[in-house]
């Protein structure tokens, strides 16, 4: 019998988990698989390890990795899970309820026809109409920037082979973007569409500028764009400087040229706020290449909460 594994990251979502498990459960009963389902917790402040213990006392086949303190987004619970995961196929998905657990069998129905990677594409999103236009605008200026062929408006939410968790597991980047792997690492790939929910339980701890880092690290990790703007925006301003010399000179030898610092003042400040944009970008590379060659774990698991009966599963 082949086993599906199902990892979800979790971070303060009491309100959620107990209906997510519920959910799947009810999702895969019917389904002729061996399971299991990881919670993989980045160190939550609320009542989310009492509800753990509640699951894994009672189903063997749940457990719950707990992180030593939190590590950031979601992307490292999700490695996390990924790595202790011992399934034939594992399914990526939140626990905020926003992606749909009966959508499962969808995914596996797709695996079982021969793809290796399933991702879910969102043709309709509910919620802010300010944050769905920010999150098309993003997807679609990451497709534009990344040298990959991105998927548009599909997230975490998927399925993966096992021989593609596989590659992930032994890739030694520290700062992933399982999004951008699951279409690096290539092999074959399909979608199935469906409508994202709203949050309904709970408040997100996803701040507009925690949205906006990590696009930045999404681009940074897959685009060498903003590298090659630099090149360029730098030849247009020599340019532009040699023209404005040389029109310059002409006009001060043949014209009654106005003198004064209005218009040296304004070309300083441009120049230095190209300069500013230019090592900006420069700085967000050398930040990922810094966090990189130091090595350390992404992650650090406190502890492993599971039915004492149920072993590796």
């Amino acid at each position: 019998m082949k086993k599906i594994s199902i990892v979800t990251p979790c971070f303060n979502e009491h309100d959620n988990i107990q209906e997510l498990y519920d959910r799947i459960k009810k999702s895969i009963s019917n389904l002729n698989y061996d399971y299991e389902i990881i919670f993989v917790d980045n160190s939550s402040t609320d009542n989310s390890y009492k509800i753990y213990e509640q699951i894994t006392s009672n189903d063997p086949k749940s457990k719950a990795i707990i992180m030593s303190r939190n590590f950031g987004s979601s992307q490292t619970s999700f490695l996390a899970g990924i790595k202790n995961a011992t399934g034939d196929a594992i399914i990526l998905i939140e626990s905020d309820l926003q992606d749909p657990p009966e959508l499962i069998p969808k995914l596996i129905e797709k695996w079982e026809e021969g793809f290796d990677v399933v991702y879910a594409t969102r043709k309709k999103r509910r919620g802010s109409l300010i944050r769905r236009f920010f999150y098309k605008c993003f997807y679609v200026v990451f497709r534009w920037m990344s040298y990959l062929e991105i998927p548009l408006d599909s997230g975490d939410f998927s399925l993966i082979d096992k021989k593609i968790a596989e590659i992930i597991k032994k890739l030694p980047e520290k700062d992933i973007y399982i999004r951008g792997l699951r279409t690096w690492v290539g092999f074959k790939q399909t979608s199935i569409e469906y409508v994202r929910d709203d949050r309904i339980h709970g408040e997100t701890s996803i701040s507009f500028l925690d949205n906006f880092n990590w696009a930045k690290k999404a681009i940074v990790n897959f685009s060498y764009k903003p590298l090659e703007f630099i090149s360029k925006l730098s030849l247009i301003t020599a340019a532009i400087t040699i023209i404005a010399a040389i029109v310059y000179v002409y006009f001060y030898f043949t014209k009654n040229m106005p003198k004064g610092f209005p218009t040296l003042l304004l070309a300083i400040f441009t120049l230095s706020t190209i300069q500013l944009i230019a090592l900006g970008i420069i700085g967000e590379y050398l930040i990922r290449m810094f966090h990189e060659i130091k090595g350390r774990p992404s992650y650090i698991i406190s502890e492993i909460i599971q039915n004492k009966s149920s072993g590796d599963n």
